[in-house]
């Protein structure tokens, strides 16, 4: 996950000063000098790291701080609150006109996944309530066109399109559409480059003069560090762009360009993508986003993905089925597929407080579930809803059917029995309504069952 070397080296910076019981200005500037150094390796822009360090140390070694009882904490807090500022402050949301569509353009270098996030895009607005329309702007990358097709379609949006038409001619005949059709956004894909040039910032520029779009969102890949800094300014200078959509957050990233954009450009970060499925997009919140750097967790989006992806009346059926024990394997199938709606099992787990810096040694095997589903579609329909038949030539049979040993066959049976007396034993009659009210109870339930599986 991104972050992951940061988080590690301002934890241990951090642990340092937690173990002095009162701090002075020397452990402070010492414990900021580590910050600086974990910052430049995580490609934070120089002169950004410089400034970060320089701020919290000016604040830290106050009277304030230095006195209170938790001086260390009291330094964290101050970390928090200022790498919240330096990605923005609070999040930014899409400038909507009075009199629709609202018009986005999209831009970016070649390779950056400007057309893959424009469906991302498309399918978050169509889920709000918009009626969002994607326009094929980009005529020279081979096959660009078809692949707007083929995402657009995937998320359930209409693409306007003229073929080899001149993107500027395209993009008034895709507005003039959209009034006459009802669509209240328009996105448009434009062309990228696999460098900045002037012919790219010409036609980018004459799109923008005839248009007038209310949104320039410039597509960088943060995996390319202190080029999508110079990339996102070179953009900017030219173009003015209104905010920043960061990609491959999820991939093994340093993070320094989400730390560094927003002071080099002074333009936000509004989205940021996440994974490769077109529901992997979020938008981009600073506080957030600094707490789990700092392994706080994010909990706020990690309950916010659970109420939009997760059943909740399938959790609450879950629910009663927990506290009278009549859980069976076809309601375990049930969760797991609830649980690949959350995305990986790592990114999800890491958004629990804590968490961040205990998985970054451990390998959670994704194929586990596979094995587990493997078994369970062994079984026959009997033996799903009553696990109780299941008799030693049965587990021959469900093994032999599945590719696994026996032995599986009765870690997974045993499991369900714990998880039902677990949930029974925690829970208790008077904590059923309180039980029943948690976000993807049913997501929950599983995974808290599910740590012998794998």
């Amino acid at each position: 996950m991104a972050f992951e070397g940061l988080s590690e080296k301002l934890g241990n910076a951090f642990k340092r000063l937690k173990n002095k019981g009162k701090l002075t200005e020397n452990d402070v500037k010492e414990a900021m000098r580590e910050v600086r150094l974990a910052l430049l390796e995580a490609d934070v822009n120089y002169k950004v790291a410089k400034e970060f360090t320089a701020k919290v140390t000016e604040r830290s070694v106050g009277s304030d701080v230095m006195e209170s009882l938790t001086p260390a904490q009291m330094v964290i807090k101050i970390v928090n609150e200022e790498l919240t500022e330096l990605m923005g402050g609070d999040e930014v949301r899409l400038n909507f006109p009075k009199q629709p569509p609202c018009v986005i353009m999209m831009c970016g270098l070649q390779g950056s996944g400007k057309t893959t996030h424009t469906a991302k895009l498309a399918k978050m607005l169509k889920k709000q309530g918009h009626r969002p329309l994607a326009v094929a702007c980009d005529i020279y990358r081979p096959a660009a066109i078809d692949q707007l097709k083929v995402v657009a379609e995937q998320a359930g949006v209409p693409v306007f399109e003229k073929g080899t038409q001149n993107p500027v001619k395209t993009a008034q005949q895709a507005i003039k559409h959209a009034k006459d059709y009802g669509n209240d956004i328009v996105i448009l894909d434009t062309a990228g480059r696999l460098h900045i040039d002037e012919e790219l910032m010409g036609e980018l520029k004459n799109i923008k003069d005839k248009v007038n779009p209310q949104e320039i969102l410039l597509v960088v890949d943060s995996m390319t560090g202190q080029d999508a800094v110079n990339v996102a300014k070179s953009f900017n200078d030219l173009l003015d762009i209104t905010g920043v959509i960061i990609t491959k957050l999820d991939g093994d990233t340093r993070g320094g360009a989400a730390l560094s954009i927003k002071a080099v450009t002074n333009k936000p970060i509004k989205y940021a993508g996440t994974g490769e499925k077109l529901d992997d997009l979020e938008i981009f919140h600073p506080d957030r986003m600094a707490s789990r750097i700092l392994g706080m967790g994010d909990m706020l989006t990690l309950i916010e993905e659970a109420e939009e992806k997760l059943d909740r009346k399938k959790a609450e059926q879950m629910a009663d089925k927990l506290m009278k024990s009549k859980m069976d394997f076809n309601d375990l199938l049930e969760q797991f597929e609830q649980i690949r709606k959350m995305g990986p099992l790592k990114s999800v787990l890491s958004k629990l407080p804590g968490m961040e810096k205990q998985l970054q040694d451990v390998d959670i095997d994704e194929r586990q579930l596979d094995r587990i589903e493997a078994i369970i579609l062994s079984m026959t329909p009997e033996e799903r809803s009553k696990p109780s038949v299941i008799n030693p030539s049965r587990k021959r049979r469900i093994a032999a059917g599945s590719g696994m040993k026996v032995e599986d066959v009765n870690r997974l049976i045993k499991q369900l029995e714990m998880m039902q007396k677990m949930v029974k034993k925690v829970t208790g009659r008077k904590g059923k309504k309180k039980y029943k009210r948690l976000p993807g109870l049913g997501g929950a339930g599983g995974m808290g069952g599910m740590n012998g599986m794998f």
